[in-house]
C-alpha cells in the first residue's frame, strides 16, 4: 500500500490535468447537478457536459497517464519484471498484474478496460477509504455544513452515468483491500453502491492515518461487509430496552427534582445501550475488569444503568441523603457532589458471563481523571498477572469541547505505548454535543472533529451519529473487537446534541438560537428507534408498552424506597484494602527498623553487578563505594539509603514502583538504578535481583514522558488499587510539579475526604536553592502547608496510645535531612493500617554533602543502636540536637528550630563559633506538626525558658515566645512564633 499512498496526492493532480486537457474537468466555474446520488458536486466546462469514454491504450503509449510522464515506462518495467519473476515485485503488484492479465483474457465484457482507467478506479476507492467520512450522515440535527470532497466524485476520475452499468474485474481495486467475495466482475454502480453503504451511512470511519496494512485491512474486512449490518429480532428488543432505561432515567429525574442539577443525557441516550453492549462484546473477548473514567454529563444515568449503582441510593442522594447507620470504622468524609461519585459492581453479561466495573471519581475538572483511570487499570494488571493487558481494560468517556482542549487528553494518549505505562489500549467515547457549555466548535478546536488529536497515536476513528442506536452499538462492538484484537486505542465520537443547557436550569438559547430551535422540534433517540421497529413489524406497540411499564414500575419502587434507604456498606473499602483502617479508627505506630542481616543481605544484592558487565567507569566507583558502605556499615548515602528502603520492602513482599522524569539515573545523577554496559547498550537492575525468581515488574524504576499532570495522575492511579505497593512519582525539579497543579489541588490533598479513596502515593520534590535559577529552586513548600488541613487553632491528642493526627489529616508534608531518616520515611507509608499521601521536599546538595551521611546501624531495629529510641526504630518527626545533651539541659540560651538542609549550614557556623550555648533541632514533618516533640524540646532546655515567657498565643492561637527585662540576649527569640 505504500506505493499507493505516496502516489495518490499526485495522481489526484495528474487526474485534475489530464481530463482538463481533454476538455472534461476544470476548476469550479459552475456547479451542475447531477442525475444519479452517486455524482454528487461535477463541475464541467460547457463545450463538454461528460467525460469521454475511456479507451485501450497500449502500455507503451502511456505517457500522458494520470501518475505522471515516466509511469508508462515504470509501468512496463514492472509488468516485464512480473513476466519473468512474480516474486521480484511488491505483493500489490502482483495481484494487480495477476488480476488484470487474467481477466482481461477470459473476461470479454471488460475487454475494453484499461489499466488507466483501473489504476483511476482504484483510487476512487481509496478515496471513499480515506473521506467516505466526509459524507457520511454524522450530525443528527442537520446543522453541519460539510463540503464533500472532490474525490468522491466519480467524473473526477473521468467516468460518467453512462459507465454506472459497466462491469469492471475486481482484481485491481481488491489491491486496496475492498470487497472479499469472490465474484469476477461487477457494475460500477454496484462498487459504488457498495462504497456508500460502508462509508457514507451513520459511521464514518478514519483509519487510513494507521501506518500498519495489516489494522487496515482487518477494519475494512468490518466495514465493506458483502451487505449491512443488520441485528436479528432478539438483539434489536434488547437494544430497546437499554435506550427504554437510558430515556426514562432522565426523565424520571426530571419529573420528580425539576430544578435540580444533573447534568442528564437527554440527546445523547444511545450511550448506554452502546456501552452495554460494548462490555458484553468485551467480556465475550476475555475482559473481566473494566475501570471507566467520565465527566458529569450522563454520569448518573451511566451510574444507575451500566454500573448498576442502586437506584434508590441515587434518589436517597438527590434528596439529601441519610447519615450512615453507626458501625465500625465509620467513614464519613466531607462528600462531594452526586454526579463526582463513583462505585463499582460485578454486573452480568448478555453472553452469561460477569464482568467488574469501577467508575472512578473525580472533579468538575474535566480529563483530570483520565490518566488517574489507565493508572488504576495498570495497576489492576500487575496485581492480577495480566501480561497479555486483556483482561482489564480502561474506558474513558470524553466532552467534545474537553477532547479537543484539555492537555491532559494528549498527555494521557501519549503514554499508551510506552513500555511501563500501556495498558494495552484504551476506549475513549467522545460524547460530542456539537457544543461545549456555550462555545460553538469553530470557536473550540482549530481541527476539523473534535477527535483529531488521537490520529497522532495511529488510533481508528469511528464517527457515529448518536440517532442510529444499531449504528452506536455496531461502533461500539466494533471498538471492543478492536482494543482486544490489536491492544491499542480506538476512539468513538458519538455526534448527538444537548437537549437542554449546560445543566437543566440554563438557558442554551442565549447563545445557540438555531441549534435550539431545531432541537425542540426534533424527536428523541427513542422514538426514532420506536417507529423503525414499528416499521420493520419486528415489535409491536404492546411489546414497547410492556417494557416501558415494566421500566416505570420499577423506578418508581425504587424511589418509594430511598425515603427509608440507610447506606451500610464501607464502600470505600475493595478487597485488597479489607483491615485497613478509617481516620475514626486509631492505628498503632509501627517500628520500621529492619533486621541486621537482612539490611547486609540485600545491600549486598543490590551492590553487586554481573561479572560480563562493563558499566560507566563513573558508574561503578559508585557501585564500589555502595558496597563498602555496607561493608564497613558507615558512611550510607542517600541513595543508598532510599536503595535500601526499596530493598527491603520487596524482601517483605511488597511491590515497588518509582516513576518521573530522568528517575533511572535521577535528575543528579545520583540514583543509578538502571546501568548501562558501554559495550553493548545492554541494561541491568540491581533491584530487580533482591529474591530468588523476582517478578521483574515487581520493582518498576521507568524514565516517564516529559509529563507531569498525565504521569502524576497515572501513578495516583495505580496507587488507588492495593495498599501494599510503594509508589512513588518523583519531579524533575520540584519546581515543576505545578504543571500538575490539578492533580494535587483535587486529587491527592482532597480526594479521601472528598470520595473516601485512601492513597500511600509518595511525591518527591527536589527542593533546595543552590544557584541553579529561579525555576530550579524551590518545590513551594509553602505551597503544600497551605492546603494541608492541619488546625491551626487546635493542638491535638498527642498521647502515643490516643493519637490520630496523621490519620485525620489530608497528607504528609516532611523536609528529611539524613538517609536513615528517609529511608524510615519510606518505610512507615507501608508500615501502618491505613494510607496517606507523603509530599517530600527531597534534597540536591545533601545527596553528596559530606556530613549527611547515615551509618547501618540507624536502619536496624537492635536496642542501643542510635536509631533506637523507647519505642523502637522508626521515622523521626523530629530530630534533637546532635550534642549528646540531657534531658534536662543547662546553659542553653537559644533554641534553633530549623528544617533541611539549613541545619547543616547552621551546624557549620556554630562550630566555627563555638557556640555551645545554642541548640539546634531539625523539624523532619512539618504536617502534621508535632506538638509533642516541640514540647519536649522546650522542656529539655530550662535555662532558655527562664529568660522567656510561654503560654501567651496571639490572635491566630500561636504560641509566642518573649524575652523578658531580665534577659540580656538581644537577639534571643524577639516576637518570633514558634
Amino acid at each position: 500500500m505504500g506505493w499507493l499512498r505516496a502516489g495518490s496526492s499526485v495522481a489526484k493532480l495528474a487526474i485534475r490535468r489530464t481530463l482538463s486537457q481533454g476538455g472534461s474537468y476544470a476548476a469550479r466555474s459552475r456547479i451542475v447537478p447531477s442525475q444519479s446520488r452517486y455524482f454528487h458536486t461535477t463541475v464541467f466546462k460547457s463545450k463538454a457536459q461528460t467525460a469521454p469514454v475511456p479507451r485501450p491504450v497500449p502500455l507503451s503509449k502511456l505517457t500522458d497517464s494520470f501518475l505522471d510522464g515516466t509511469s508508462s515506462v515504470y509501468l512496463e518495467e514492472l509488468q516485464r519484471a512480473w513476466e519473468a519473476d512474480p516474486d521480484s515485485v511488491d505483493e500489490s503488484w502482483d495481484n494487480f498484474f495477476r488480476n488484470f492479465v487474467g481477466q482481461a483474457a477470459t473476461s470479454p465484457g471488460i475487454s475494453g478496460q484499461t489499466i488507466q482507467e483501473s489504476m483511476r478506479l482504484l483510487l476512487l476507492v481509496r478515496a471513499y477509504q480515506v473521506n467516505g467520512h466526509m459524507k457520511a450522515k454524522l450530525d443528527p440535527l442537520g446543522l453541519e455544513e460539510r463540503e464533500i470532497p472532490d474525490d468522491l466524485d466519480p467524473a473526477f476520475y473521468g467516468f460518467t452515468e453512462a459507465d454506472l452499468d459497466r462491469e469492471f474485474f475486481l482484481g485491481v481495486w481488491r489491491m486496496a483491500g475492498f470487497l472479499s467475495e469472490n465474484r469476477p466482475v461487477q457494475t460500477l454502480r454496484s462498487i459504488l453502491t457498495r462504497l456508500e453503504q460502508a462509508y457514507c451511512g451513520s459511521i464514518g470511519f478514519e483509519y487510513m492515518h494507521i501506518a500498519e496494512r495489516d489494522k487496515c485491512n482487518w477494519l475494512r474486512d468490518k466495514i465493506e461487509t458483502p451487505t449491512p449490518m443488520q441485528y436479528n429480532r432478539q438483539r434489536r428488543e434488547v437494544i430497546l430496552d437499554r435506550l427504554i432505561w437510558s430515556t426514562q432515567f432522565e426523565n424520571f429525574l426530571a419529573t420528580k427534582w425539576t430544578t435540580a442539577k444533573r447534568f442528564g443525557l437527554e440527546g445523547g441516550e444511545t450511550l448506554i445501550p452502546g456501552m452495554k453492549e460494548m462490555f458484553d462484546r468485551a467480556a465475550d473477548l476475555g475482559v473481566e475488569s473494566i475501570v471507566i473514567g467520565m465527566p458529569h454529563r450522563g454520569r448518573l444515568n451511566v451510574l444507575g444503568n451500566v454500573v448498576r449503582k442502586p437506584l434508590r441510593q441515587i434518589f436517597s442522594e438527590f434528596s439529601g441523603g441519610t447519615r450512615p447507620v453507626d458501625e465500625v470504622g465509620l467513614y464519613t468524609g466531607t462528600g462531594d457532589v452526586k454526579y463526582h461519585l463513583g462505585t463499582s459492581y460485578d454486573r452480568p453479561t448478555r453472553g452469561g458471563k460477569r464482568i467488574h466495573l469501577s467508575l472512578v471519581a473525580n472533579p468538575s475538572h474535566l480529563e483530570a481523571v483520565d490518566p488517574v483511570v489507565v493508572g488504576k487499570t495498570r495497576a489492576k494488571q500487575y496485581y492480577s498477572n495480566d501480561e497479555d493487558r486483556t483482561k482489564n481494560m480502561a474506558i474513558l468517556i470524553h466532552g467534545d469541547g474537553s477532547f479537543a482542549g484539555q492537555g491532559v487528553v494528549y498527555e494521557t494518549l501519549h503514554l499508551s505505548a510506552l513500555p511501563n505505562y500501556t495498558t494495552g489500549g484504551t476506549i475513549h467515547i467522545v460524547v460530542n454535543n456539537q457544543v461545549a457549555f456555550t462555545t460553538d466548535p469553530r470557536a473550540g478546536r482549530s481541527s476539523q472533529y473534535c477527535t483529531d488529536v488521537a490520529k497522532a497515536l495511529n488510533a481508528p476513528i469511528f464517527h457515529v451519529n448518536g440517532d442510529d442506536v444499531e449504528a452506536v452499538v455496531h461502533a461500539c462492538e466494533l471498538a471492543a473487537e478492536w482494543r482486544q484484537t490489536f491492544h491499542s486505542d480506538v476512539v468513538v465520537d458519538l455526534v448527538c446534541y444537548r437537549r437542554f443547557g449546560h445543566n437543566e436550569i440554563d438557558e442554551p438559547s442565549f447563545t445557540q438560537p438555531k441549534m435550539y430551535k431545531i432541537i425542540r422540534n426534533h424527536p428523541s433517540a427513542l422514538q426514532i428507534y420506536r417507529n423503525k421497529l414499528l416499521e420493520s413489524g419486528q415489535v409491536t406497540d404492546d411489546d414497547i408498552g410492556n417494557i416501558s411499564q415494566k421500566v416505570s414500575t420499577i423506578l418508581n419502587d425504587e424511589f418509594l424506597a430511598s425515603k427509608d434507604y440507610v447506606p451500610k456498606r464501607r464502600d470505600w473499602l475493595s478487597a485488597y484494602w479489607t483491615g485497613f483502617k478509617s481516620p475514626e479508627q486509631i492505628s498503632r505506630v509501627r517500628n520500621t527498623g529492619v533486621k541486621p542481616e537482612i539490611l547486609k543481605n540485600v545491600g549486598k544484592a543490590i551492590t553487586t553487578l554481573p561479572d560480563n558487565f562493563k558499566p560507566h567507569r563513573a558508574v561503578k566507583k559508585v557501585y564500589e563505594q555502595r558496597a563498602q558502605m555496607i561493608e564497613t556499615g558507615e558512611g550510607l548515602d542517600w541513595a543508598m539509603g532510599e536503595a535500601l528502603a526499596f530493598a527491603t520492602l520487596l524482601v517483605e513482599g511488597n511491590h515497588v514502583r518509582l516513576s518521573g522524569q530522568d528517575v533511572e539515573r535521577g535528575t543528579f545523577s545520583h540514583r543509578h538504578s538502571v546501568i548501562h554496559d558501554q559495550e553493548t547498550g545492554e541494561q541491568y537492575c540491581p533491584l530487580d535481583h533482591v529474591i530468588i525468581n523476582q517478578n521483574e515488574e515487581m520493582f518498576t524504576v521507568s524514565n516517564s514522558s516529559l509529563s507531569e499532570f498525565g504521569v502524576l495522575g497515572f501513578e495516583l492511579g495505580y496507587s488507588m488499587e492495593n495498599p501494599n505497593s510503594l509508589v512513588m512519582w518523583e519531579a524533575q525539579f520540584g519546581d515543576f510539579a505545578n504543571g500538575a497543579q490539578v492533580i494535587f489541588d483535587q486529587f491527592i490533598s482532597s480526594g479521601e475526604a472528598k470520595w473516601l479513596r485512601q492513597t500511600g502515593l509518595v511525591v518527591l520534590l527536589p527542593h533546595g536553592y543552590d544557584g541553579q535559577g529561579p525555576e530550579h529552586s524551590s518545590a513551594r513548600l509553602e505551597r503544600y502547608l497551605q492546603m494541608s488541613d492541619d488546625n491551626p487553632f487546635v493542638i491535638p491528642e498527642m498521647d502515643t496510645t490516643l493519637r490520630k493526627q496523621i490519620q485525620e489529616c489530608n497528607w504528609q508534608v516532611v523536609n528529611v535531612t539524613t538517609p536513615a531518616n528517609y529511608f524510615h520515611v519510606l518505610r512507615r507509608q507501608i508500615h501502618r493500617e491505613f494510607r496517606k499521601p507523603l509530599i517530600v521536599m527531597s534534597p540536591k546538595n545533601l545527596l553528596r554533602h559530606k556530613d549527611c551521611k547515615s551509618n547501618l546501624s540507624e536502619f536496624d531495629d537492635v536496642q542501643g543502636h542510635p536509631g533506637f529510641d523507647k519505642q523502637g526504630t522508626r521515622f523521626k518527626r523530629l530530630i534533637k540536637d546532635q550534642n549528646m545533651h540531657s534531658d534536662l539541659e543547662e546553659g542553653i540560651r537559644r533554641l534553633v528550630l530549623c528544617s533541611g538542609k539549613v541545619y547543616y549550614e547552621l551546624d557549620d557556623e556554630r562550630k566555627k563559633n563555638n557556640a555551645t550555648d545554642v541548640a539546634i533541632c531539625r523539624v523532619e514533618q512539618l504536617c502534621p506538626f508535632p506538638y509533642d516533640l516541640i514540647q519536649r524540646e522546650l522542656k529539655r532546655y530550662p535555662s532558655m525558658l527562664d529568660c522567656l515567657v510561654p503560654g501567651r498565643t496571639d490572635e491566630h492561637g500561636c504560641i509566642q515566645l518573649h524575652c523578658t527585662s531580665s534577659c540580656h540576649c538581644n537577639d534571643c527569640f524577639g516576637q518570633r512564633n514558634l
